[in-house]
């Protein structure tokens, strides 16, 4: 009994030691991190706003013109540091850590233009959301539709 206590207590100590040396390690972790980060939050405000306009939350103008005001900024901010070359998924080393498709990063892509419309795209919503419902509705549509096109082309499922 006392051995098995050593070792399970030797077996302990030696994971904590060896947790950070073994804490995944991969190449542009913080980039990808960074821009999963960015699209949670794109995400959780297009969430409430999808629920108001499907009708599953109340309407809330405040609240929507707030949601409408962060997807703005979010559609202005420039996190072109987020994607460096080479933090695709089909990078060395990469498989598993992010969706981003190589494509991207090619001479013909046209992710420059799409991030474009998703920021006119939240243009538009942030001058609608607080509006009416109605407004919102009008707005939302193009604002998917702006998110789906880049999801289609760049990001694996």
């Amino acid at each position: 009994m006392k051995m098995f206590v050593k070792s399970v207590l030797c077996a302990t100590v030696l994971a904590t030691v060896a947790t950070p040396t073994m804490a995944e390690d991969f190449a542009y972790k913080d980039q990808i991190e960074a821009r999963q980060g960015y699209f949670q939050v794109v995400k959780f405000n297009m969430g409430i706003l999808g629920e108001m306009a499907k009708g599953k939350r109340d309407y809330d103008a405040d609240l929507a013109q707030a949601i409408a005001n962060n997807l703005k900024n979010a559609g202005t901010m420039d996190n072109s540091l987020m994607w460096p070359k080479g933090s695709d998924m089909d990078a060395e080393g990469l498989s598993g850590h992010t969706k981003a498709k190589a494509a991207i990063w090619q001479a013909d892509s046209e992710i420059g233009e799409k991030f474009g419309d998703f920021a006119a795209a939240t243009e538009t919503m942030a001058a609608n959301a607080g509006q009416g419902l109605d407004a919102l509705r009008d707005a939302i549509g193009p604002l998917g539709k702006s998110c789906k096109s880049c999801h289609t082309d760049y990001r694996a499922k």
